[in-house]
């Protein structure tokens, strides 16, 4: 008999969880320009929840995290939306107007990406980590005939993820209290040149980068070494001032945009490359009809009428959407053009993001996918088509107004992409768990809808408590603003087009290469040499060296971990349960830092748990190296002792 799958009281467990996260995200976001994912929370929170009534399956909990994960991973709208708060157009977030671009770029997000299953999910080799992760997290906590069947994994399974998450969590909270730094930072010079080294010191990316493998690690660093050994020295020779200053001044205004160029042609190669196999999962998914089946498990898409017909209501409304947002302003006189173009373009571009979107999660995972630079292509590509058809047209007066239909028309493509970057990972957990994918989409439809329920009225809340940098209508309560630093640069991007002040030389750096390392990769792969990604060697360059350091330790450190156990009887246990250590240490960090974000937003302190000064943080640089390095060994080498215990 089969277990219940899309139940009531999940869908409405799921969307309270995607609340809280979507809440807290958008907090986070706005502060620090990070988001955390919440797929792996959300399934732990769900076991927890049921167990406490001795109910619900693995489907069941599969089906909770699935619609909390999408309202989370929504949050990430606020890369772009604040954009029109901070040019001036809007004065705040209308609640409806905010729902509506969330939701229907959400809902578009999963329609574009379920064709995309069988070629990605089902008939391909990438990693989804944090999909896999997901499904080793609910196995381990499945109970009755779900649990897993041998007795070592099945006693020590769930301890090993435990110990993970109260390893990564017990950091978190050091950091916390300011006791021990999240990173360390070295700016120093190179010849006439400045360059840096920043250290980051977060267990959650460890644990990612052990999943990912240690092809994109190196490809990762690749791409690190291109930003940091070779653009910066070059691109700051010569400068004089405050060299920690200057650092980031230059990584953030050229070199993240030659590693956003990086990214643009690889994703345009990955596509390509994808054109094949997404053909012959659509035509897979037309052939499949209601009869779909993968051995006992229930293998169908929603069909493909639904699909279809509820793309044209969606794309309908995003039409209505942008005519009620040009009406009787300054590009009125071009208002059926510019609605049938922002439709075309929400089309076109949207599932072209979902593509590369939904390709970046199952190499690198949702949470590392830089969608802010997907989202940087898409403004520039945006703007320039308005700076080419419209501005010569409607004249230099309605430029303010042409930025603010970029902004606006981007933020329905960039709710496309965070879905459909999040949407495939989830799938790959159902694949895992045997969920019906139907169900699951009917889920990430459900997840959307209560994410985008919460965006507007907390945009609204820290817009009137702290505001946004550049408004000039900022009236908010609070001294300094929140640096929200994807919207602000992408409301610069936007500006600079239709300005004609950006540097496209920066974006053709990158471009160039993109294709040395699109031949590169292609010249392994003929000499069955191991392949450095392109695309993540564009994520390389493009992060910030915090965000990418601590993946690239990672996969470096699962490398090893495999290669240890590998002669071993019970080889593919252990490292079974090194993947399940790594989703630990995602879950613990991830649970960690949302609680922290609720107590943020509660007492409206940035470290609400803070017990030392800024008079400690020299001493806490040195303690947060030491506790994630012997965090680190003592994990891997307890875990590597389990799979030795008799069961």
């Amino acid at each position: 008999m089969r277990q219940s799958e899309l139940t009531i009281r999940g869908l409405i467990l799921g969307a309270v969880i995607a609340i809280v996260f979507t809440a807290a995200n958008v907090y986070l976001g706005l502060r620090v320009g990070l988001t955390i994912a919440s797929s792996i929370p959300a399934a732990v929170i769900s076991m927890g929840v049921f167990r406490l009534f001795r109910t619900g399956s693995i489907r069941e909990n599969n089906i909770v995290q699935t619609v909390a994960s999408a309202g989370g991973t929504l949050s990430a709208i606020i890369f772009v939306l604040p954009g029109l708060v901070m040019i001036g157009w809007w004065q705040g977030f209308p609640f409806w107007l905010t729902f509506l671009v969330c939701a229907l770029g959400g809902t578009l997000g999963v329609l574009f990406s379920i064709p995309l299953r069988r070629a990605l999910v089902v008939n391909s080799q990438l990693p989804f980590p944090e999909g896999v992760a997901a499904a080793e997290v609910l196995k381990v906590g499945a109970t009755g005939d779900e649990a897993p069947q041998d007795a070592i994994e099945r006693a020590k399974g769930p301890l090993i993820v435990l110990v993970g998450a109260l390893t990564a969590a017990g950091a978190q909270v050091v950091s916390f209290m300011g006791l021990a730094a999240a990173t360390v930072q070295s700016v120093f010079r190179v010849g006439s040149g400045v360059s840096g080294v920043t250290v980051g010191f977060s267990l959650a990316l460890v644990g990612a980068g052990h999943l990912v493998g240690i092809s994109v690690g190196i490809a990762m660093l690749v791409g690190l070494v291109i930003s940091w050994a070779v653009l910066m020295p070059l691109l700051t020779s010569g400068m004089s001032g405050d060299i920690a200053e200057i650092a980031e001044t230059v990584f953030r205004s050229q070199v993240r945009f030659i590693g956003a160029g990086t990214i643009g042609v690889a994703a345009i190669w990955s596509l390509l490359k994808l054109v094949g196999p997404v053909a012959k999962g659509m035509a897979d998914t037309l052939r499949a009809g209601a009869g779909a089946k993968t051995g006992t498990q229930d293998d169908r898409d929603l069909p493909i009428g639904v699909i279809g017909l509820v793309s044209l209501v969606c794309l309908a409304a995003i039409g209505a959407l942008i005519y009620d947002f040009i009406a009787g302003g300054p590009l009125a006189a071009l208002t059926w053009p510019l609605v049938v173009g922002g439709v075309v373009f929400a089309l076109v571009i949207g599932a072209f993001i979902a593509t590369v979107a939904g390709y970046m999660a199952g190499l690198i995972g949702a949470s590392n996918s830089p969608v802010s630079g997907i989202g940087i292509l898409a403004i520039v590509s945006g703007s320039l088509l308005l700076a080419v058809f419209a501005q010569p047209i409607l004249g230099a007066g309605a430029t303010n107004a042409l930025v603010a239909l970029a902004l606006f028309t981007v933020a329905i493509v960039f709710s496309i992409a965070t879905i459909s970057n999040d949407n495939l990972q989830d799938l790959k957990t159902g694949q895992l768990v045997g969920a019906s994918p139907w169900r699951q989409q009917i889920a990430l439809i459900v997840g959307v809808l209560a994410g985008a329920a919460v965006i507007g009225p907390v945009l609204d809340l820290l817009n009137h408590a702290y505001g946004f940098p550049g408004d000039p209508n900022r009236a908010a309560i609070a001294a300094e603003p929140l640096g929200a630093p994807q919207a602000a640069l992408i409301s610069t991007l936007a500006r600079g087009v239709l300005n004609a002040e950006l540097d496209w030389n920066l974006i053709a750096i990158g471009a160039g290469i993109g294709v040395v390392m699109i031949f590169l990769d292609e010249v392994l792969g003929a000499l069955k040499l191991m392949r450095i990604s392109p695309l993540a060697v564009g994520i390389g360059m493009y992060l910030p060296m915090d965000a990418t350091q601590p993946v690239i330790v990672g996969a470096i450190i699962g490398w090893l971990y495999n290669r240890a156990v590998e002669k071993r009887e019970n080889a593919e246990m252990a490292k079974r349960f090194g993947v399940l250590l790594a989703s630990g240490l995602i879950v613990g960090e991830s649970l960690l830092g949302i609680l922290n974000a609720g107590l943020i937003v509660g007492t409206g302190n940035a470290a609400p748990i803070a017990v030392v000064g800024a008079d400690f943080a020299a001493a806490s640089q040195w303690a947060g190296a030491a506790l994630f390095a012997v965090l680190l060994a003592i994990s891997y080498a307890w875990v590597s002792r389990q799979s030795r215990a008799r069961g």
